[in-house]
């Protein structure tokens, strides 16, 4: 069985769990994402164990009395190990019971530990290098780094000024249409930082070629290329720093596109269906400092080489 954050709110009961929930959703790429709920622990880990396809099977025809050339779909075993990740905040009871600011404490410290946890789930999905740090998964750039989906151009396309977009809009798009040729299916997804996002509304405008007339399931409006929607990724936990980057020297970024399903792009999650664990503090025991924790447990997956791509050497700055 495979699940989705929307219908884990629904198949809890707890009403701050559906608030969590919720908040979490608020991220497009947790909101479109399927969890395969299936992964139960082995030993000392949890792990993900499934076939990526990587050469796909043909057909043809054949002469009578003869034989078809035969050929087989080729797959490789990829083991994923399920990551913990999220954080905890502490909170001194007297500042939650006596000092009435702004905001209450445990509900405001509650919603930036859910932000950053978001962020560091986003940041490991296109990030994440197991080999750099053993405590995160890996994620679909080093998935996709040497495939066919992986285009980079000869020349660096500039898009960097509103003079380089003017002359260079249709040849970016031509590109990003070949990339998108390249998968095996209409993305679910195109993911870009916010300035490549901000670069795409112009080419929008210029080309008369994007949709604008969506919203996303908490009333956002959904810019689409090609039917596709424009994923703008956030930062990196705790940072201003965008979590797909920009190259310090070059000036250039990245647009990956993703096709979410559970033969493509997905993520996997303990089997059961909560998602995602809060843990509030009980201001009611002893202990003058009290802890809250918000956690998650998970892992990215590519079950096709083409499910997913990537348009590189975009110059933005």
């Amino acid at each position: 069985m495979a699940i989705t954050l929307a219908e884990a709110k629904v198949l809890t009961q707890d009403k701050l769990a559906q608030i969590i929930i919720d908040e979490f959703r608020q991220d497009r790429l947790l909101d479109m994402m399927i969890f395969d709920n299936t992964v139960t622990p082995q030993g000392q880990s949890l792990a993900y164990i499934y076939n990526r396809v990587t050469t796909l099977s043909t057909a043809g025809f054949r002469a009578i009395n003869s034989e078809y050339v035969a050929q087989e779909a080729k797959t490789t075993q990829i083991t994923s190990n399920l990551k913990v990740f999220g954080g905890s905040f502490n909170v001194d009871r007297v500042i939650q019971n006596h000092v009435r600011g702004i905001a209450d404490q445990v509900s405001f410290q509650m919603q930036q530990k859910i932000k950053a946890t978001k962020a560091v789930f986003a940041d490991a999905f296109f990030n994440g290098d197991s080999a750099v740090n053993t405590n995160s998964f890996d994620g679909i750039d080093k998935a996709i780094t040497g495939s066919s989906t992986e285009l980079v151009p000869d020349a660096v396309i500039d898009l960097s000024t509103s003079a380089a977009m003017d002359t260079n809009f249709k040849s970016f798009m031509d590109m990003l249409d070949k990339m998108l040729s390249n998968l095996d299916g209409t993305p679910t997804v195109l993911g870009m930082n916010r300035i490549m996002a901000a670069i795409m509304n112009g080419i929008a405008r210029r080309s008369n070629y994007f949709s604008s007339s969506d919203v996303d399931a908490f009333g956002k409006p959904v810019l689409k290329y090609a039917g596709i929607p424009i994923y703008e990724v956030g930062d990196k936990p705790g940072t201003s720093n965008s979590i797909i980057g920009i190259d310090a020297t070059a000036k250039t970024t990245s647009i990956f596109a993703m096709r979410v399903g559970l033969d493509g792009v997905h993520a996997a999650s303990p089997e059961g269906d909560q998602l995602i664990k809060h843990y509030l503090p009980d201001m009611t025991l002893p202990g003058a400092v009290k802890t809250g924790e918000v956690e998650m447990v998970a892992t990215a997956a590519l079950k096709a080489t083409r499910a997913a791509g990537a348009l590189r050497k975009i110059k933005v700055q």
